[in-house]
């Protein structure tokens, strides 16, 4: 019997670049401390983990990342990472790039109103949706049935994780690098009932509540590759019975955002 609780917690950090000039491991490692205080359930890191997609960049980025005290992690491949053929290095440090699947359980208390607790499955799904030495993105229809297949209970809570954008970020210039077929993909997301979608790759943190689900953009939480005022930072998302709350933090400094979302309400889930 899974333990009732109040909230299910997962932190979301990408765009490291280790390897790049503006990294700034100062920063790294106040991600990783305040990360490890917090004790999340889960940790999401969705992509470039690397400045150019070479060897030693991927061991430092692997270094860093076996620091973070989670005992679920999902790592997901961004477009440096696919550069100079470094989805091969990729691949023998972090596990396949063609489709992750994590199934987690857990109970929620819910509040008197809405009756006792109910246990649901978390269920994640992780997919590269780079193309190699370019920065766009594409999903491809060959993943559509898998999302179809993979998400076929109507009251597990569904986490949907890719690099690259699904809909526009504000501050992020022209809008090159959404991906090929992000219709098709919110179509699809829309029609499974996609509760979540975390992704990185533009260095700014955003959450877009589309079709009953949130996409959630992190920015890059160890270099000073920002724009404008953005500052680097990382996400906190907390999952409660009723609300999905986010959190944007600055390493060793204070909430840039925070922000709390109805859930999805049907008669079977929350």
């Amino acid at each position: 019997m899974v333990k009732e609780r109040d909230s299910y917690v997962i932190a979301q950090f990408s765009d490291i670049h280790c390897g790049d000039g503006r990294f700034d491991r100062d920063l790294m490692l106040g991600t990783i401390s305040e990360i490890n205080r917090l004790g999340p359930d889960l940790t999401i890191i969705p992509g470039d983990l690397t400045a150019d997609g070479y060897f030693e960049q991927f061991y430092e980025a692997r270094d860093y990342i076996e620091q973070v005290q989670c005992e679920q992690k999902i790592v997901v491949a961004g477009n440096h990472d696919c550069r100079n053929v470094g989805f091969l290095y990729f691949e023998s440090i972090f596990g396949s790039r063609r489709g992750q699947t994590v199934e987690l359980d857990f109970s929620l208390r819910r509040t008197e109103d809405m009756g006792g607790g109910v246990q649901q499955k978390l269920k994640v799904l992780a997919l590269d949706s780079n193309k190699p030495d370019l920065n766009d993105g594409e999903v491809g229809r060959d993943h559509y049935t898998w999302i179809d297949n993979e998400f076929p209970e109507k009251d597990d809570f569904k986490v949907f994780v890719l690099h690259h954008h699904l809909v526009s970020i504000p501050g992020t210039g022209r809008e090159r690098n959404v991906v090929w077929d992000s219709g098709d993909v919110l179509e699809r997301l829309r029609a499974v009932e996609v509760d979540l979608v975390l992704c990185g790759h533009r260095h700014v943190p955003y959450t877009w509540p589309v079709a009953g689900m949130l996409i959630i953009s992190s920015g890059t939480a160890a270099t000073w590759r920002t724009r404008g005022y953005t500052q680097p930072s990382y996400n906190i998302i907390e999952i409660a019975p009723a609300d999905v709350t986010v959190t944007t933090k600055v390493p060793g400094g204070a909430i840039a955002r925070k922000e709390r979302f109805a859930r999805r309400r049907d008669p079977i889930s929350f």
